[in-house]
């Protein structure tokens, strides 16, 4: 059974009320939906717990994806409580760590704005994220980070816009990574727009983002490192190079 995402039109909701359509061996939930992101794209999945009439807690492990883009499974914790079939649940994502990696996440697309070379590789973490990029060049992480922070501090804001999967492969110069696809097949692609009317960036993903660039809050790149002759790994930590020596 399909999972409706509702983080896909509101990456802001932390709880919501699904209802248990499938338990798997090992005790995997299927819910009818959820707002718990599941790990795609180098983003990794939600964390949080599932709340019973009662009550009781059903923490839970990184949420991810089932056969399909379109099943999203929860994974509970060792030794946690296990619902029923047709059980109404409350879901609570762990807001801190979702929002943490909304933030980071946004900061990797301002990245790929200020880093104008094919994207190689990316994973966004809660602390530090990596944006690989197909380049030879020499470039100082010091400029870079000031061109960064001049994005977040300007306020673009940060928006969602839709278009079937027939425009995406129509029109495939829009993706940015060369290794990660967006996901199709749902019959519409999210474009991360950043910027009134998409001045600043527009590019496919299937992640979470703030609403705007204020949002990220200070960051840097703490290192450049040389992955191969024409490769460099940029690493993104929040706060500013001397609170984080």
């Amino acid at each position: 059974m399909k999972t409706v995402a509702l983080y896909r039109d509101d990456f802001y909701l932390s709880t919501a009320e699904g209802t248990v359509t499938a338990i798997h061996e090992g005790g995997s939930i299927e819910l009818d939906q959820t707002c718990f992101y599941a790990a795609s794209g180098g983003q990794p999945g939600d964390t949080g717990f599932l709340e019973r009439a009662d009550g009781t807690r059903i923490g839970l492990a990184p949420t991810r994806h089932g056969e399909s883009k379109d099943i999203i499974i929860h994974v509970p914790l060792p030794d946690q409580p296990q619902p029923l079939v047709g059980e109404k649940l409350v879901l609570h994502v762990d807001w801190a760590r979702r929002y943490k990696l909304m933030r980071m996440h946004t900061a990797c697309h301002l990245l790929s704005v200020v880093c104008e070379y094919p994207i190689t590789g990316a994973a966004v973490g809660e602390d530090e994220s990596r944006v690989d990029f197909d380049m030879s060049e020499t470039i100082d992480k010091d400029e870079v980070t000031a061109q960064l922070m001049k994005l977040v501090t300007d306020n673009h804001p940060v928006y969602t816009q839709w278009i079937t999967d027939e425009e995406l492969l129509a029109n495939p110069s829009i993706v940015k990574s060369k290794n990660v696809r967006p996901p199709i097949g749902l019959g519409r692609v999210s474009l991360i727009c950043i910027g009134q009317d998409s001045s600043v960036d527009s590019q496919p993903c299937g992640g979470t983002h703030v609403s705007e660039t204020q949002e990220v809050g200070a960051i840097h790149i703490a290192k450049i490192e040389k992955k191969g002759k024409e490769n460099r790994r940029f690493r993104i930590r929040f706060g500013t190079p001397a609170e984080t020596a």
